[in-house]
């Protein structure tokens, strides 16, 4: 599968100045059916326990299924994607300090619909979270 001329620089470039700067997220690698990306958990993205919030466990999970469904257009001049639903399981915590990493793989790509898997895990490998999205292709206006 052809990711069209996304570049990891490319990627990190369209993400300033948006949530996934505000939340620290740097892509880290392109592969033939993937998406990585890692996120440290600060302030930013911890509830008041201070271990990874789990609405900063599926913000991380959209960013990266929506970028992944941005890549799998056809053209990404004329079509985008946007969210229609998302799930997540929580599996463990992660203490503020440390480090996640997410792999996101699409499942299906269709002419208007694209399905992504997406897998948090912490820096022992152990996986945080487990989530499914659904993107709908549309054109742009």
């Amino acid at each position: 599968m052809a990711f069209q001329d996304f570049t990891l620089s490319k990627i990190n470039e369209i993400s300033k100045d948006t949530m996934p700067e505000f939340m620290g997220i740097e892509f880290t690698e392109i592969g033939e059916d993937f998406l990585k990306a890692k996120m440290l958990v600060t302030n930013r993205v911890v509830q008041p326990m201070r271990l990874l919030h789990g609405g900063a466990s599926v913000a991380f999970a959209e960013t990266m299924g929506s970028i992944m469904g941005i890549m799998c257009v056809p053209n990404y001049n004329t079509h985008t994607v946007v969210g229609l639903e998302i799930n997540a399981n929580h599996i463990r915590g992660v203490r503020e300090g440390n480090m996640v990493f997410a792999v996101c793989k699409p499942l299906h790509i269709g002419r208007t619909t694209i399905v992504c898997e997406i897998k948090i895990s912490n820096e022992q490998e152990k996986l945080v979270c487990m989530s499914r999205i659904t993107l709908a292709v549309i054109p742009i206006k």
